[in-house]
């Protein structure tokens, strides 16, 4: 299963917190990466924050993951899960299906 994960800032994190969080934030966040936890990652444009592709055997599964992390545990941000799968109604329009 995969999951969208819509990160957003739920309060601000003031200079000295971001000082503080990002060295623990931006190495767990590549760990998950290089451990296939997350597939892909992008920023958002919109907003403050990121969106990442998780590979989890569950929603609740990609949350856990998710709720690790330092901005997240310091009550700083949060996600949006959406799981997603592939486009199942393409198959209508493959021949003989």
């Amino acid at each position: 299963m995969q999951v969208f994960a819509i990160g957003s800032l739920v309060k601000p994190v003031t200079p000295e917190q971001r000082a503080e969080i990002l060295p623990k934030e931006v190495p767990a966040t590549l760990k998950l990466y290089l451990d296939g936890k997350i597939d892909h990652f992008w920023y958002r444009q919109d907003a403050p924050g990121p969106i990442f592709l998780v590979n989890a055997t569950t929603v609740e599964d990609a949350q856990a993951i998710l709720d690790a992390l330092p901005l997240v545990v310091g009550g700083f941000a949060k996600y949006e899960l959406i799981p997603v799968g592939p486009l199942a109604p393409l198959g209508a329009l493959i021949q003989g299906k």
